[in-house]
């Protein structure tokens, strides 16, 4: 029953790291306006970066002692506490009025934003739900990257309230579950 979890909880996760607003999906939605094309290229070369911290982690995360994990996990929970409130109060505001895939990669290996959530959450992810949880997660991104260039380029920026309100639970539930997790190891 638990593996049965691991696509669903896969995909929370991949929505988390890909829809909060921030660089990433500023240009992501400055390159949807032009095109859909544009905006799920940008998104594809972000996932890439995804996959790179992705396999980073992968590898890392056994060498880690148990303390230092749990300080990542109650950094990163506090970490995604401060996210998610800076997901209310930020706008999406175009930032680039180029969009394709290296620019989404390079970005994507330099956000602060991805870094942090590999070195906190993923390896939370990982160190919890094992390699089973990649395709979820992935999946979750890549629902993100089709259909956010999708509304962007169809409704304009009319939206973004309505993201950011999704973007602040997805990040503050998971900030909570990690903080949790963390106390529950020191106790």
């Amino acid at each position: 029953m638990y593996g049965l979890l691991y696509l669903p909880v896969g995909v929370i996760l991949g929505l988390s790291i890909a829809a909060p607003p921030g660089p990433m999906n500023a240009l992501i939605a400055n390159s949807s306006l032009k095109s859909p094309l544009h905006g799920t290229s940008v998104g594809a070369g972000a996932m890439t970066a995804d996959f790179i911290f992705f396999l980073i982690t992968f590898f890392i995360k056994g060498i880690i002692p148990k303390p230092v994990l749990i300080a990542l996990y109650l950094i990163g929970g506090g970490y995604m506490l401060y996210l998610s409130y800076g997901v209310l109060k930020s706008t999406m505001v175009p930032t680039s009025k180029k969009g394709n895939y290296f620019i989404g990669l390079s970005v994507g290996i330099t956000n602060p934003f991805q870094i942090l959530w590999w070195l906190t959450v993923g390896i939370f992810m990982l160190t919890q739900f094992s390699l089973l949880i990649a395709p979820g997660f992935f999946l979750g991104i890549l629902i993100w990257i089709l259909t956010f260039p999708r509304l962007v380029n169809y409704l304009g920026y009319r939206y973004s309230k309505y993201i950011k309100i999704a973007s602040f639970l997805v990040i503050f539930v998971f900030a909570l579950f990690i903080i949790y997790s963390g106390l529950t190891q020191v106790f």
